[in-house]
């Protein structure tokens, strides 16, 4: 968690996000003990969340298709399409989380922000003045960004597996790790917002 935002109630971290000056941001609670037996069943027990999860991001695909149709035509995103978008990276991020160690806490079933939950993303979706260029270009656009997240993602993931070895010995994962972990999915939730037509904004190459 950012330094400025670490002990703020919900609210008040997405204020901290729009002072930022990016629409799209993640909050992560520090790492914190966890159950040996929880962690060492993780992947089994984020199943019936992922599943659902890869669900919502199919229909999610699609409302971005026809979202890309939208804003090249009329230079405007639908509020409704908008907020479904937006509750599915929500979920996704939550589960993603979970499954990475990110908190214990199992994820709730929501499309809506919880605020009592360890990960919080804030999203404020860009409806009206868009950049109907920028958007027709989007799959291009985001190439860059996708190819430094990659790199990041292959690191996590080996973190997350030593990670998780250690909170099977000490019961909570190293906060280096967390830390780094938390920086990748921010920066995997940002670009997913701005591939799914959230923003026009391009996504910063940062970690924080």
């Amino acid at each position: 968690m950012d330094a400025g935002c670490a002990g703020t109630r919900p609210g008040e971290i997405q204020l901290a996000v729009v002072s930022s000056g990016y629409p799209i941001g993640l909050e992560v609670a520090p790492a914190a003990p966890q159950g040996r037996l929880g962690v060492f069943f993780r992947i089994l027990l984020a199943i019936p969340a992922l599943i659902i999860a890869n669900l919502i991001q199919d229909v999610a695909q699609i409302l971005a298709f026809f979202a890309w149709l939208i804003i090249v035509i009329t230079g405007k995103l639908p509020g409704g399409i908008a907020h479904f978008i937006a509750g599915a990276v929500r979920w996704q991020v939550r589960v993603a989380a979970y499954a990475l160690l990110l908190t214990g806490e199992y994820p709730p079933f929501s499309l809506d922000d919880v605020a009592d939950y360890p990960v919080h993303v804030s999203i404020q979706p860009q409806l009206d003045g868009r950049n109907r260029l920028t958007v027709f270009f989007r799959l291009f656009m985001v190439i860059p960004s996708a190819i430094v997240l990659y790199i990041l993602l292959v690191i996590a993931s080996i973190l997350v597996f030593f990670g998780w070895l250690i909170a099977l010995l000490s019961g909570s994962v190293p906060g280096g790790i967390h830390n780094f972990v938390a920086g990748a999915l921010r920066w995997w939730v940002r670009l997913t917002g701005y591939m799914y037509l959230l923003t026009d904004q391009y996504p910063p190459f940062t970690l924080s």
